[in-house]
C-alpha cells in the first residue's frame, strides 16, 4: 500500500497487450508500475537502437501513451507515425522525442521520467533494464536465432530463450516496486518475445518469484505462429516455470468464451488458434483459475477487453489486500 492507501500493482510485459490492459487499470485507485521489455529490434525502435545506441523506445512509448492523461490530440501527436519517402518514414514522433530526450539527459530512464511529466502519466514506467539487450532463441534442433523480430519466423519450435550481454542490471526502482507490490501481473503479450525477456533480466525474475504478492498471469487469447503454435494455457505457464526454474504464478486469467467462427477462420490464415484452457492440467500446477468472457473484437482483431480484465484484476487485488490486512 502507498501512504494514501492505494494498493500497488506491478505489470510486466510489452508489445500491444500491455497498453490495452493499462488503459483499463488506470481508471482504478491503484498505484501502477509498468516494467517494459527492451528487447525489441524491429521497425522504428530497431533503427533508433542501432543508429543512436539507445534502448528501443517503441514499447515504452505505447505504455506512456496508455497511461497518459492529456488531450486526445496530444496523445495522437505523440503516437503519430510518419509516412514519407525520406528517412523519417516509419518513425513515430514519440520514438523520436524519447531518443532526443535520452540524448539531452544522457540517460534513457531519465528521458522516460521527463516524458512522464510532460504526458501527465498515471503511474511509473520503467524499462526492464537501462540498456539494450539482445533476445536469442534456442530451437529444438539446437539452432540459435538472434533478434526478437527474427524469432517468430524461424519455422521451428522454441526450446528456450535467453538474453545477452550477461551483465544486464535491473533498475533499483524495479526491484523496489516488486518488493512493495500487492499484485504482480504478467502479460498479456507474446510469451517468448514480450514477457520472458523481462523475467530473464538477472534478479528481476528472481525477485518476482520471491515476492509474497499475488502473481497473476494473463493468458493470451490466441496462439502465435513461430512462438506458441499448439500451446494450451498450461503450456504457457510451464514455459515460464521452465525459464524461471520456479513455480512463480498463483493465478491464471483465461478467456472462456468461444471465438466466433469467422474470426477463427481469419486467424487460421496466420496459423493461430484459440488457446485451450486445460483446467485439469492448470489445477495440477496448483493454480487458481479465473475464467471469464474477457475478449473483444477490435478492427477485426481479437483483443483483451480492458474494462473487463481491469475489473477482474481489481477485485483480485481487493481480496488480496483484505487478506493481508486481516492476517
Amino acid at each position: 500500500m502507498t501512504r494514501d492507501g492505494q494498493p500497488r500493482i506491478v505489470i510486466i510485459g510489452g508489445g500491444t497487450g500491455l497498453p490495452v490492459l493499462l488503459r483499463g487499470l488506470k481508471q482504478y485507485p491503484v498505484d501502477i508500475t509498468a516494467i517494459v521489455t527492451v528487447a525489441d529490434d524491429g521497425g522504428s525502435s530497431g533503427r533508433l537502437r542501432d543508429d543512436l545506441h539507445i534502448p528501443p523506445p517503441g514499447d515504452i512509448r505505447n505504455v506512456l501513451a496508455a497511461l497518459s492523461d492529456v488531450e486526445p490530440l496530444i496523445e495522437e501527436m505523440f503516437q503519430h507515425r510518419f509516412n514519407t519517402s525520406n528517412e523519417l518514414s516509419g518513425h513515430s514522433l514519440g520514438n523520436l522525442i524519447l531518443a532526443a530526450m535520452t540524448s539531452i539527459t544522457g540517460n534513457f530512464v531519465h528521458a522516460i521520467q521527463e516524458m512522464s511529466k510532460v504526458l501527465n502519466v498515471r503511474g511509473n514506467v520503467l524499462p526492464a533494464a537501462n540498456q539494450s539487450v539482445v533476445l536469442h532463441a534456442e530451437l529444438e534442433d539446437g539452432t540459435i536465432v538472434s533478434g526478437e523480430s527474427k524469432i517468430p519466423f524461424s519455422g521451428k519450435k522454441i526450446k528456450k530463450v535467453f538474453l545477452t550481454p550477461e551483465n544486464i542490471h535491473p533498475l533499483p526502482e524495479s526491484i523496489q516496486a516488486i518488493r512493495q507490490a500487492d499484485l504482480i501481473i504478467m502479460g498479456p503479450g507474446s510469451l517468448y518475445t514480450s514477457i520472458l525477456p523481462n523475467l530473464l533480466v538477472p534478479r528481476l525474475g528472481k525477485e518476482i518469484c520471491k515476492s509474497h504478492a499475488k502473481k497473476v498471469y494473463i493468458c493470451n487469447l490466441m496462439t502465435q505462429a513461430g512462438e506458441t503454435h499448439g500451446y494450451t494455457a498450461s503450456d504457457h505457464v510451464k514455459a515460464i516455470y521452465s525459464h524461471m526454474e520456479s513455480a512463480c504464478v498463483d493465478t491464471i486469467l483465461v478467456n472462456n468464451e468461444e471465438v466466433p467462427t469467422d474470426v477463427q477462420l481469419r486467424y487460421n490464415e496466420e496459423l493461430a488458434n484459440p488457446v485451450l484452457y486445460d483446467l485439469p492440467r492448470l489445477y495440477e500446477l496448483g493454480l487458481e483459475v479465473v475464467h471469464a468472457d474477457i475478449a473483444e473484437l477490435e478492427n477485426g482483431a481479437l483483443r483483451h477487453d480492458p474494462k473487463k480484465v481491469a475489473e477482474i484484476l481489481y477485485s483480485l487485488l481487493v481480496d488480496e489486500t483484505k487478506k493481508r490486512f486481516n492476517a
